[in-house]
Order: C-alpha cells, then sequence, then structure tokens
C-alpha cells in the first residue's frame, strides 16, 4: 500500500528543535524520525510514501536528494578510495512522492492535496510521522481488510504521566489514578483508509473532527487497540526519552533488527 506521511506542521511544541529543522527531520540516534518511521513501513513492505510538505520542506527535500548511504551503513573501501561496497542498504527500493500542502493547511486539506497521488489504490496507509511503535503492522491492515470500515486507527492506552480525575458536582473527587488504568484511548497516529474516505471529507476539514464524526454516524470508523510500545516525538522531553533509549539500544520500534 502506499503510505501517506504528513510532515508539514509547525512542530511548535518541540521549539528547541524545529526552530532550526522541521520535527520529521529532528534526530534519533543518528537518523532523523521519519527515517525510523518510514523504514518500520517498509519492513512490512509498504515502500511507496507521499510526502505531505509544509514548515521547512525543503530541508526535508534536501535530506532525501542528499541521502548518503554510507553514512548511515556499514560499507568497504578499497582502491585508495575508488571502490565503496555497501554491506547494507536502507532506501534502495523506497519510491518517494514530495509534495508541497501549503504552510498552514490542517490534516484534512493534506490529505485532499495529495488525492491524485493516492490514485486508483482502493486502500492506504497514512501517519502524523511524529510518533513510533513496534505495532504489528501486518496484523492491523489484515483486520481493516476483512472489516467494512473506511477508516482504522489505532488506539493506545500510553497516558501513563497523567491522571484521570472523577468526581460530583460538589467536587468531592470519587476516583483518581493513571488514565491507562481507565477505558480510555487516545489516537496514536496510525491509520489504514480506504479511498471512500474522501466521500466524507469537504474542503477545509480537519481529518479527525468532522470527517470522522461522519464516519461514527456510518458507522464506518474502528479502531485497533494496541498495549505495546507506542511513543510520540512531541515535546524536548520526549527527545531526551528517545535519545536515552537508542543510547542503551532498547528500541522496540526497530522491528526490522528483530
Amino acid at each position: 500500500m502506499k503510505v501517506v506521511l504528513f510532515c508539514g506542521g509547525l512542530g511548535t511544541r518541540l521549539r528547541e528543535h524545529s526552530d532550526t529543522v522541521p520535527k520529521p527531520l529532528v534526530n534519533i540516534g543518528t537518523r532523523p524520525i521519519i527515517w525510523h518511521l518510514m523504514r518500520y513501513y517498509a519492513h512490512f513492505g509498504h515502500r511507496e510514501f507521499i510526502l505531505c510538505l509544509g514548515y521547512r520542506g525543503d530541508m526535508i527535500r534536501e535530506y532525501f536528494l542528499n541521502y548518503n548511504e554510507c553514512l548511515s551503513n556499514d560499507f568497504v573501501l578499497s582502491e585508495g578510495g575508488r571502490k565503496v561496497e555497501l554491506l547494507s542498504s536502507d532506501i534502495d527500493d523506497w519510491r518517494i512522492t514530495f509534495v508541497d500542502t501549503g504552510l498552514h493547511a490542517n490534516i484534512g486539506q493534506r490529505l485532499l492535496r495529495v488525492r491524485k497521488h493516492i490514485g486508483d489504490e482502493e486502500m492506504f496507509l497514512a501517519n502524523y510521522a511524529d510518533a513510533l511503535t513496534d505495532l504489528p503492522l501486518d496484523r492491523h491492515v489484515a483486520e481493516f481488510q476483512q472489516s467494512d470500515a473506511v477508516v482504522s486507527m489505532v488506539g493506545v492506552s500510553s497516558a501513563q504521566s497523567f491522571h484521570g480525575v472523577s468526581g460530583e458536582e460538589n467536587g468531592t473527587v470519587t476516583a483518581f489514578g493513571p488514565m491507562h488504568e481507565a477505558n480510555f484511548w487516545i489516537n496514536a497516529g496510525y491509520f489504514c483508509m480506504r479511498r471512500e474516505i474522501f466521500d466524507y471529507m469537504e474542503e477545509g476539514d480537519e481529518l479527525v473532527e468532522k470527517p470522522f464524526q461522519r464516519l461514527i454516524q456510518a458507522r464506518k470508523l474502528r479502531v485497533h487497540q494496541y498495549t505495546g510500545f507506542w511513543q510520540q516525538m512531541d515535546t524536548f522531553k520526549d527527545k531526551i526519552t528517545y535519545d536515552r533509549m537508542e543510547g542503551r539500544g532498547d528500541c522496540p520500534w526497530k522491528v526490522w533488527q528483530r
């Protein structure tokens, strides 16, 4: 399937890095998060990408235009530097379409603006491009294919750092605890979609607002609940979390290394 990646946002909550580079190019180790995400999809056989560019889209273009396999893979140098033999390769079988979808466009607008690049594909994948997971993607896709849903989104219960409060009108607390202990799931940003999604969208719609409400009314929206690893990169704290995981070799999202 084709994979649509929404990578045009301003990344304002990661200001320490997004002032100079767009969020998709913020590194985890030696490679940007967008590379890790694309490598994840490629592992499951999905190697045709459509990048919805916006803020600092030129830098994302330049990253791939100047991509040097030798800087991220082992290689053998011989003949005084005249011959380079790669021992592995990352992106030689990827096909990437770069589309300027506007600086201030929302996710729904960006999806509409790449519709022609999706072509006649019955199904496609989409992602916010700011979180990684070890989700068995093939299982999610298979369940979606067997359903009559127009969209399936991954739901995660990963809000461990937040506590939920229930109370009465007079302010008396009746329940308090980690949100992951409640039946509360958050949108992880990993989507399977049928091309019928465009029938539920209008120009200017934010994807997960009115279009998803229309899908709910039609009973065409489903959630794939996942309790495994999922981690967003939304703040500088998230960036540090990823760097520490990479530093100690604890990288569950690298399913291609298993």
